[in-house]
This record gives C-alpha cells, sequence and structure tokens, in this order.
C-alpha cells in the first residue's frame, strides 16, 4: 500500500514541475535557445571560419556537444534550484514535509522533473544545431547515459542550492561564480590537448570537462579524456550529491527554521 501511495505522490510532484516547465515555456526553453543560436553564429559559423577544424571535425560540429551538454546543465540546475526555493518562499513546501512521503520519494520527484527540463532544452538546442552542420551519433547508449546523468547530477547540486538558500539572491551566486566559470573551462570550446601541460592537468579536475568530452565521444567518436574515466567521475558526483541532499533532508536543514 505504502509503495502504491509513493508512486502517487512521485507522479504528482513530477506533473507539477513538467506542467510549470511548459507554463512557463517562454522562460525555462525559449531562452536556452536563443542564446545557443547566438553561440552557433558568433562561435561556430563566424569565429570557426578562421579556426577551421579541431579534432578533426569543422569547429561547428565539435562545441555541438559542448553547447548542448552546456545548456542541460545550466536548464537542470536552473528547474530545481527555482522550483524547490520558491516552495520554501511560498511555504508550502511544509505540506510536503508533513507528508507520508519518504524524502527519497521527493527528492526523485524534483529531480525527474529537473531532468525532463534538461532533456526539453537540449532536445532543442540539438534541432537548432541541425540548421548550421550536420551530425551523425556515433555511440546512441554512451550520448544518451552520460546527458541523462549529467542533468541528474546538476539537478541535486541545484537541490543543495536550494536547501541553503535563504533568499532569492544566494541561488544565483553558484550558478554566476562556479557554475559558469566550469562550464566555460570545461572544454566546451576547445581541446584541452591546445592547452599548456600545467592547464592541462589543472582541468583535470573540473568534473564538467568530462562530461563534456564523455557526450562530445557520444556524437562525434572523440574525447580528449577517458570515456570509462569519464563515467567513473559522473557517477562519482552522483552518489556523493545523492547522500548529500539525503542528509539535508532527513536533517530538515533550511528547511524547518
Amino acid at each position: 500500500m505504502s509503495g502504491h501511495l509513493n508512486w502517487i505522490g512521485y507522479r504528482t510532484i513530477v506533473r507539477k514541475e513538467i506542467t510549470r516547465i511548459l507554463r512557463i515555456w517562454g522562460q525555462t526553453v525559449v531562452p536556452p535557445a536563443i542564446t545557443m543560436t547566438l553561440y552557433f553564429i558568433v562561435f561556430g559559423n563566424l569565429i570557426g571560419r578562421r579556426i577551421g577544424e579541431m579534432g578533426g571535425f569543422d569547429y561547428m560540429q565539435f562545441i555541438v556537444p559542448g553547447l548542448v551538454m552546456m545548456s542541460v546543465i545550466t536548464s537542470s540546475y536552473g528547474n530545481i534550484v527555482s522550483s524547490f526555493f520558491g516552495a520554501k518562499f511560498g511555504r508550502h513546501i511544509e505540506e510536503l514535509l508533513i507528508s507520508p512521503l519518504p524524502n527519497g520519494v521527493i527528492l526523485a520527484g524534483y529531480v525527474t522533473g529537473a531532468l525532463a527540463r534538461g532533456l526539453m532544452v537540449g532536445g532543442v538546442v540539438i534541432l537548432v544545431s541541425l540548421f548550421f552542420t550536420r551530425l551523425e551519433v556515433q555511440h546512441p547508449l554512451i550520448t544518451i547515459s552520460v546527458l541523462m546523468l549529467t542533468a541528474v547530477v546538476f539537478a541535486m547540486a541545484g537541490m543543495v542550492n536550494a536547501i541553503f538558500a535563504q533568499k532569492f539572491d544566494d541561488i544565483a551566486i553558484i550558478p554566476t561564480f562556479v557554475l559558469t566559470p566550469l562550464t566555460y573551462l570545461g572544454g566546451v570550446f576547445y581541446s584541452i590537448g591546445l592547452l599548456p601541460e600545467f592547464w592541462q592537468k589543472v582541468s583535470a579536475f573540473n568534473p564538467i570537462l568530462y562530461m563534456v568530452n564523455g557526450f562530445r565521444f557520444g556524437i562525434l567518436g572523440v574525447s580528449d579524456v577517458s570515456i570509462g574515466r569519464a563515467y567513473v567521475i559522473i557517477l562519482v558526483f552522483a552518489l556523493l550529491l545523492f547522500a548529500t541532499c539525503m542528509t539535508l533532508l532527513n536533517r530538515g536543514t533550511g528547511l524547518r527554521s
């Protein structure tokens, strides 16, 4: 009986999240598509003509996986941090806290909603990219699995941010000062093989590097890092963030004050 109730609760949270995404699609789906279109025009088309090939592909093809991954990361993170913090701010998160739903089900519902937005935005960006270049997915399973795992990782990172946030300014600090620099330095626009040896070693500590290159390997078949190592890094971060989220939810950190 409890399993059936948990399923109803999970489905309700997911439906609420997806309804929210679709209701304000002009804020959740359109802006990333416009932003990525500008990236394709400026970096891929104009600058790419001067750069030429990278990794055996023309520059436009090379940056597509990175731009798709960048949009998925920001969308999945932004969805859950804004939605969960909004529930805290509106005080209706208390309804979930006093319900018989386990915290794991609540987390799964919000993460699934963020995953849905990440996949929607990623799909839109891929469709936009087809107006500028041609793509042939080399490894479909790797492409899909890396995309979904990355969205889940940053959805849970967004949950941590939302739990600790006390005001709206707090939900912008991590994306601005941590997420954006790591994304731009994660091999989205370049191969780390172009960097001096010291900066290649520094880049190896950036988890987004492994996500971008794992996704690039899935689509183009080339990567600056071992695909096996990329999966290990992603899964380790997923497990660590899951444990962190569950610990914070179980303790009621930032939720019961």
